[in-house]
């Protein structure tokens, strides 16, 4: 007994000692603290969430349901650009060709096409940019039809991304009734935000052109953005639908860029809450910080860091 009782006294010293049993790092600390504040957000709220926000400089990932499958709602609009951009790399047609919207076509829903008159055809990528700064659904559902819903999976599909699918258009109703959502994942939306960051979305030039997009849709639509401070710029594309809502933004933080990509879904009816954006405060201070200061946690110009 005394011999065990002094080879287990023998095992712990050596464990102790061990460079598993180093203490953590400060920034190790940090990210520590960083992921039980956002973990009990999420477990503080009524609904399921999902969760992936990506270091842009280092790769870092934090993660919460990152593989659950969410509907995208309107967010799903960034892969049928990324679609139309493809066709248009493959020459099939041209972002400056138009198109005549047929005003059995037009739809409601969010967007400006149902409220014009005159205008009947727009380009490519006019129609693109309505679809994404606007969330134009006429716009949209334009689109889906020029590139093929097949092939905007195929894209998908292609890129490594299983769960995003678009599988209906926009304002169909008994089609979402049906459960015939568009859908994607908190890892693989934030896997298209962050090919978009690195140029690697077709080209540099491509890639370039869909962020600028994205940096124009209306501020005041994101529910991450009042966690960001006004001058940080953001790309994003939000989505709503009955008991669910999505973001997939960049956070163009000059010292530290991050991806984020958060979904909800089964949110109670008639009420309201801020997770999202409680979330995205406690994701900017985070990033903030480790753009902001040394290993030792020293506030110092980013210039300077090593």
């Amino acid at each position: 007994m005394r011999a065990f009782f002094l080879f287990s006294l023998t095992l712990i010293f050596l464990a102790m000692f061990s460079p598993s049993f180093a203490q953590n790092s400060p920034k190790e600390l940090l990210r520590q603290k960083t992921e039980q504040q956002l973990r009990a957000l999420l477990a503080a709220s009524p609904a399921v969430t999902g969760l992936v926000a990506v270091d842009l400089t280092s790769g870092e990932t934090l993660s919460f349901n990152q593989d659950m499958v969410f509907p995208q709602a309107s967010a799903i609009k960034i892969p049928i650009l990324l679609e139309v951009y493809q066709q248009a790399q493959n020459g099939k047609f041209k972002l400056t060709d138009l198109r005549r919207i047929a005003p059995a076509n037009v739809v409601g829903g969010t967007g400006i096409i149902q409220d014009l008159v005159d205008s009947t055809s727009f380009s490519i990528r006019n129609l693109a940019v309505l679809m994404i700064t606007l969330s134009d659904n006429t716009a949209t559902n334009a689109l889906i039809d020029l590139v093929g819903m097949p092939t905007i999976n195929a894209t998908m599909q292609g890129l490594g991304l299983k769960q995003t699918r678009v599988q209906r258009k926009m304002i169909q109703s008994a089609a979402s009734g049906r459960g015939e959502e568009n859908i994607s994942t908190p890892a693989e939306a934030a896997k298209i935000l962050q090919m978009l960051y690195k140029g690697q979305f077709l080209n540099k030039a491509a890639s370039a052109e869909i962020v600028s997009i994205l940096q124009k849709t209306n501020r005041e639509t994101s529910r991450l953005a009042p966690g960001i401070p006004g001058h940080v710029p953001l790309a994003f594309k939000p989505g709503v639908l009955n008991g669910v809502s999505t973001e997939w933004a960049l956070v163009l933080l000059p010292e530290r860029p991050y991806a984020v990509a958060m979904m909800e879904n089964y949110k109670p009816q008639g009420k309201t809450d801020r997770v999202m954006e409680e979330a995205s405060a406690v994701l900017y201070q985070y990033f903030w910080r480790l753009g902001n200061a040394t290993r030792y946690g020293t506030y110092v110009d980013p210039k300077l860091i090593k």
